[in-house]
């Protein structure tokens, strides 16, 4: 375990590297870069305050980014988590339709945009739904890794006990895949933040893709980078909510029922 005179090191080790990068993008900026397409971190500082939060409009359109991510992940939680589940539970029910998940897996999403502003039009559905597409498979794929990598001893010891099928999995299989399922909850996270800001690029007539665009083809750097932070922000919060979640429910956190608790309902 670290102590904590090595992990206040290891903070400020950090807080330099980040220091001496944001001093050699300073110096780079001011004094090589062509002011066209690169600016300084004081001016996106800067720009960020001046232009970003100073434009209603823009904080309208990253709040409703905000909220089509939540929407795009809690669906992919819910659906991947339970078709997890159902595709996971038994040997045929894998050897059935995993191979089709690995094959939707394989499709480049990107190519499915088409499709899903036909089906959903321009609007905030679209985004969500392309969000979710590409955020629900690694939580699938995932949650019936973390099931198939059960011992068959435990289960069959579960069984030897009295326990029903639904018992088995509720006290043996799924605290052993608790771990694999917050990988893909961490893995859909990465992939359903994607998913939305790419559908912003392709499809968004006033959100967050317009005024990337709107800055990028007005050769405005400083407050395209501030607006790329803003999203990177997000990125990083709801990453860290992720984080928190699984240290607070990971079996090694917490007490996990064991095969005894069965004898006793």
């Amino acid at each position: 375990m670290m102590t904590a005179s090595a992990s206040s090191l290891a903070f400020w080790l950090r807080l330099s590297l980040i220091g001496l990068v944001l001093g050699g993008l300073e110096i780079y900026g001011q004094f090589y870069a062509d002011p066209a397409f690169m600016s300084p971190p004081s001016q996106i500082f800067q720009a960020f305050s001046a232009r970003i939060l100073a434009e209603p409009k823009i904080i309208q359109a990253l709040l409703l980014c905000v909220l089509q991510i939540a929407a795009a992940y809690g669906l992919s939680v819910i659906f991947g988590t339970l078709a997890g589940l159902l595709i996971g539970a038994t040997s045929f029910s894998r050897t059935a339709f995993m191979p089709i998940v690995l094959l939707l897996f394989a499709i480049p999403q990107v190519s499915l945009m088409p499709l899903v502003i036909l089906l959903f039009g321009l609007g905030p559905a679209a985004k969500i739904a392309f969000g979710f597409s590409h955020g629900v498979l690694p939580i699938v794929m995932n949650v019936v890794a973390g099931m198939r990598d059960v011992k068959e001893l435990h289960v069959r010891a579960a069984r030897s006990m009295g326990a029903s099928h639904i018992e088995t999995i509720r006290h043996v299989i799924l605290p052993h895949a608790v771990p694999s399922l917050f990988t893909g909850l961490r893995l859909g996270m990465t992939m359903t933040l994607l998913g939305v800001i790419l559908a912003e690029l392709y499809v968004s007539t006033g959100g967050i893709g317009y005024y990337t665009r709107l800055f990028a083809e007005n050769y405005n750097p400083a407050p395209l980078f501030a607006l790329i932070g803003s999203l990177a922000l997000i990125a990083v919060i709801f990453n860290e909510l992720v984080r928190l979640a699984e240290k607070r429910l990971t079996p090694g956190q917490r007490h996990v029922p064991t095969l005894s608790t069965l004898v006793k309902e």
